[in-house]
This record gives structure tokens, C-alpha cells and sequence, in this order.
């Protein structure tokens, strides 16, 4: 009798520890399958991080790295490229005036300093200051406003580095307005220099 609850305290003990060796297996299966350290995944020679968003380095979302194509960086934009550009500062090439005034207002100035720089860093690039000025005053009068006008657009791109080769001015005073009218709206659309790019 007493040999058979030895064997049955034994048989016990017996289980209890396969029991808790099979829970410690499973702890470290559960365990080995879960990310690495430091979110570091090894893939071949190379350490790819994760982010934890499931996006890989090439950007795509569970996509296997096999056979796909590297996407390659094409370098930065061209002259002509940045000028095509639709936002930003370089999209903006109209600089408007105050009623017989040829003084810049700050945000003119801010516009104008991001012109002359990229014309200061792109030697193939020449631009053309186009004077204008509104129906108000004699034709002779509006033409050397209009002048003034470009000539104040032009010392802050040459401030900004911009060579006095790349830069051209020209007066059309009020002979090509750009809004029809005999009223303050038109009046202060067409007091204004325009920038006209060339790339070489």
C-alpha cells in the first residue's frame, strides 16, 4: 500500500513537472516567434528596422523584398523642373505696387528673396522684369514708374546673389495691362512687375 502511493506521489510529481516544462515551451516558442530586439529584423547580411507599421523599407506594406526593384532616387530637379512648379514661392511671379509707388512691401521682398536665390544657383537661368503700371497718369510718366518698379525688383535679386547678367529689365508703363477697367480693382492689378523666366 505504501509502495503504491509512493508510485502515485511520483507519478504525480512526474506530471506537475512535464507540465510545467511543456508551459516554459511553449513561453519560449511564444517568445522566439515575437519581434527581436530593438524592432531589428536580419535579412540576409543586412538589418532592416521596423517601425511596428508594417511597412518595409522600400515603403510597401507586406510585400515580399524578393524581386522587387529598388526605387532609385533620380536626383534633384532641374532649372526648368522648379519653374514648372505650380506651388510655392518660385510660382509666384507677379509683384504688385501701391497706388505712384515703386516700394516693396515685406511679403514682395520675402517672394523676391527666394527668386534670387535660386537665380544665384542656377547660372542657366536669366529673367526678364517687366514694369507696369495702371491708365492713371501721362504715358511718359507711367513708363518711368513702371522702370522704378523693376529697377526696385532688381536690387533685391542681386542682393541675393543673382549676377547682373541674368537679369534684364524693361518698362511697358500702362500699355499692356493685365485686368481691362477703369476702376481701383483693375487699377491695382496692373500696378505690377512680372517675372519672365528664361532657362539657357
Amino acid at each position: 500500500m505504501k509502495r503504491n502511493e509512493m508510485f502515485k506521489s511520483w507519478l504525480l510529481a512526474g506530471l506537475l513537472a512535464l507540465f510545467i516544462t511543456a508551459c516554459a515551451t511553449t513561453q519560449e516558442e511564444i517568445t522566439e516567434d515575437g519581434p527581436p530586439p530593438e524592432d531589428e529584423t536580419q535579412m540576409g547580411t543586412g538589418v532592416v528596422t521596423d517601425d511596428g507599421t508594417g511597412v518595409d523599407a522600400t515603403g510597401v506594406a507586406g510585400v515580399d523584398d524578393a524581386g522587387t526593384t529598388a526605387i532609385t532616387d533620380e536626383g534633384p530637379m532641374t532649372a526648368l523642373e522648379m519653374l514648372e512648379q505650380t506651388e510655392g514661392a518660385l510660382s509666384n511671379r507677379t509683384i504688385y505696387f501701391e497706388f505712384d509707388s515703386a516700394k516693396l512691401t515685406s511679403e514682395s521682398i520675402e517672394i523676391l528673396e527666394v527668386h534670387g536665390n535660386f537665380i544665384a544657383g542656377n547660372g542657366e537661368v536669366s529673367v526678364r522684369l517687366e514694369g507696369h503700371a495702371d491708365e492713371r497718369g501721362s504715358r511718359e510718366y507711367n513708363i518711368a514708374l513702371g522702370d522704378r518698379r523693376a529697377q526696385s525688383v532688381r536690387r533685391v535679386l542681386l542682393f541675393q546673389g543673382a549676377s547682373t547678367d541674368q537679369v534684364d529689365t524693361v518698362s511697358y508703363g500702362e500699355e499692356q495691362p493685365a485686368m481691362q477697367g477703369h476702376n481701383e480693382e483693375a487699377w491695382a492689378k496692373n500696378r505690377r512687375v512680372e517675372l519672365i523666366y528664361t532657362v539657357n
